[in-house]
C-alpha cells in the first residue's frame, strides 16, 4: 500500500470537517505498532490536525484491531473514523452487520479542493446472493438507504445540516422502534416480509 502525503491530508480535511458537523468526535484507525504505512499516516495525521483541529473537536487513535472489538462491544463510542482504504473496507462492512445489513446503508465518496467535484451518493447495495435476491423482489427491499442517500445530499452539496438530521431521526424512528412495526427491519432478514418495501411511507 503506497500513500502520497497529499492524499492523507485530503481525507484528514474530509474528515474534520464530518466530524464538525456532527457530534465532534474524530477516532483516527491505524496499524502504526507494524506497517510502516500506518506510521506514515499517523506523522501526518498529527501534523495536518494540530493547526485545523478546532477545540471542540475530540480526536482520538486507535489501532484497528482494538477497533474492530471495540465496534461490536460498543458502536455508539464511535461518531466519524478516517482510516486507510483496506482498514475502512474491513470495519465498513462490520458495521453494516451492526446495522442490520449492507442494504441498510448509504455511502458517499467526498473530495477536498481541487479534488473535489462535489459528493458521489448512492445506497450501498447487497452483492452476490442476497443482491440478486432483492432484484427479483422488486419493493420489498427496504428503501432506507435511498432515503438516506438523499439526507447525505441535503447535509454534503446543499449544507442543509438540520434538513438531513430530521431525514435521519425519521428513518431511525421507523426502523427501530418508533412504530406499530419499530424494530421489524432489525429483528428478520431484509426482504422476507413486502411490509419492508413500504418502510418508506412510514417514514415520511
Amino acid at each position: 500500500m503506497i500513500y502520497r502525503r497529499s492524499e492523507i491530508e485530503r481525507i484528514t480535511e474530509t474528515a474534520i470537517a464530518t466530524a464538525r458537523s456532527r457530534r465532534k468526535r474524530l477516532c483516527s484507525i491505524d496499524k502504526a505498532n507494524v506497517l510502516e504505512t500506518s506510521v506514515l499516516w499517523r506523522r501526518n495525521r498529527h501534523r495536518n490536525t494540530s493547526p485545523s483541529m478546532p477545540p471542540t473537536l475530540k480526536l482520538s487513535h486507535m489501532l484497528v484491531d482494538n477497533a474492530a472489538m471495540q465496534l461490536v462491544r460498543n458502536p455508539n463510542q464511535f461518531d466519524v473514523f478516517v482510516t486507510e482504504n483496506l482498514f475502512g473496507d474491513i470495519l465498513s462492512d462490520e458495521m453494516a452487520v451492526i446495522c442490520g445489513s449492507l442494504g441498510m446503508l448509504s455511502s458517499a465518496s467526498l473530495g477536498a479542493g481541487a479534488n473535489s467535484l462535489g459528493p458521489a451518493l448512492r445506497p450501498v447495495r447487497a452483492r452476490g446472493r442476497d443482491g440478486a435476491r432483492h432484484r427479483r423482489q422488486g419493493d420489498r427491499g427496504t428503501p432506507a438507504p435511498q432515503i438516506l442517500s438523499a439526507a447525505l445530499m441535503l447535509r454534503h452539496s446543499f449544507e442543509l445540516g438540520k434538513a438531513a438530521h430530521r431525514i435521519e431521526a425519521a428513518v431511525r424512528k421507523a426502523v427501530t422502534g418508533g412504530g406499530a412495526h419499530g424494530g421489524h427491519l432489525l429483528r428478520r432478514p431484509l426482504g422476507r416480509d413486502p411490509a419492508d418495501g413500504r418502510r418508506g411511507d412510514r417514514a415520511l
